[in-house]
């Protein structure tokens, strides 16, 4: 089916307070493809189909700026926003009731202020979880393979069903600040950070993890991170930033191994409240770590070493601890007037 409105090429599309409803299978509500440029405000967009987003792009890339209005994905397969673009959005409201709330490919972008964002997918035999956002290479050609990037700065994200964050076979940077996030009753993991198990073909079994950059800034963050050695994970808490969770290892899907690594980098200031026994690469802490009953967590080298003794029931296994964490890799908050756009 046809998109709402199309950008493409050398095109460059300006749609303002204009309501766009589509019924069929693939057609987008606002949609680029092959370099299209296209400028939104204060739009109404809902769309019925499969693999028809309200907020979608295809092969060739694109920009996209959004700025207010709502935009409805309820089609199975359908996110809220499917990225292979650079793509901007402010003051909008986002949601799919039949699908994951976002999904980026590939060396694109996806940069929210200040949105309301929701997703509702369902449990597939075909998935080896279900999630809220993914950031991943499908191989299909879709986009070019490169770092695949999540912005969320103010508003609130929602998960129905799932865990909230899902990398894999990609490269990927990840960024929440200020956002109020909900996780589903079911929820079983914040983020995982791992390889898949091929059954959609996202690269070759035992080597498709993802290289993961993930940073809280004055963020609330509620769950797990689960980490495989064939993958890399960087995890940033700063500007007062609290995750309540354990840090666990998962090799289901990493077939012989590799040389992988989790890191946890906590700033004077950032908080780690643990749930359970953990695992990690290296933790930097120069802030808390401590249970829901503020009982101090041991610390403990795999080669026995105590690098904290700690008065919880749980305990944190690592290769290396240090009180002085290297910031330098860790991501800070756009602006929306980086990007916002004058209405013509």
């Amino acid at each position: 089916g046809g998109a709402g409105v199309f950008a493409y090429g050398n095109g460059t599309a300006y749609v303002s307070n204009t309501t766009i409803t589509t019924a069929q299978d693939t057609s987008g509500g606002i949609h680029v493809a092959g370099g299209g440029t296209l400028y939104a405000w204060d739009l109404t967009v809902e769309t019925s189909g499969e693999s028809a987003e309200a907020i979608r792009s295809d092969r060739g890339s694109g920009t996209m700026v959004v700025d207010g209005g709502s935009y409805t994905s309820n089609g199975v397969g359908s996110p809220a926003v499917y990225s292979t673009a650079d793509i901007t959005v402010h003051n909008a409201a986002l949601a799919s009731t039949g699908s994951e709330a976002v999904c980026i490919e590939g060396l694109n972008t996806l940069r929210l202020f200040d949105c309301d964002l929701s997703g509702n997918m369902s449990d597939l035999e075909q998935n080896d979880c279900t999630w809220n956002v993914i950031l991943y290479q499908s191989m299909s050609g879709d986009s070019q393979v490169g770092n695949s990037t999540f912005e969320m700065v103010g508003g609130s994200l929602t998960a129905q069903n799932g865990g909230m964050f899902y990398t894999t076979n990609t490269e990927s940077t990840f960024l929440l600040s200020g956002v109020d996030i909900t996780g589903a009753a079911d929820s079983k993991f914040l983020l995982r950070c791992t390889g898949n198990a091929n059954q959609r073909g996202w690269g070759a079994s035992g080597a498709n993890g993802a290289d993961c950059h993930f940073t809280g800034s004055d963020q609330a963050l509620d769950g797990d991170v689960i980490w495989d050695s064939i993958s890399s994970l960087d995890f940033y808490l700063t500007q007062g930033s609290v995750l309540t969770g354990a840090v666990l290892q998962d090799e289901s899907c990493a077939g012989d191994g590799g040389d992988g690594y989790a890191n946890l980098y906590i700033e004077e200031g950032s908080t780690w409240v643990v749930t359970g026994d953990s695992v990690l690469t290296s933790l930097q802490c120069a802030g808390t770590v401590v249970d829901a009953d503020g009982n101090t967590v041991s610390i403990t080298g795999a080669d026995g070493t105590v690098y904290v003794s700690g008065t919880s029931p749980y305990t944190i296994t690592v290769q290396s601890y240090s009180a002085t964490p290297d910031l330098s890799g860790a991501s800070t908050p756009d602006l929306w007037s980086d990007y916002e756009a004058v209405r013509p």
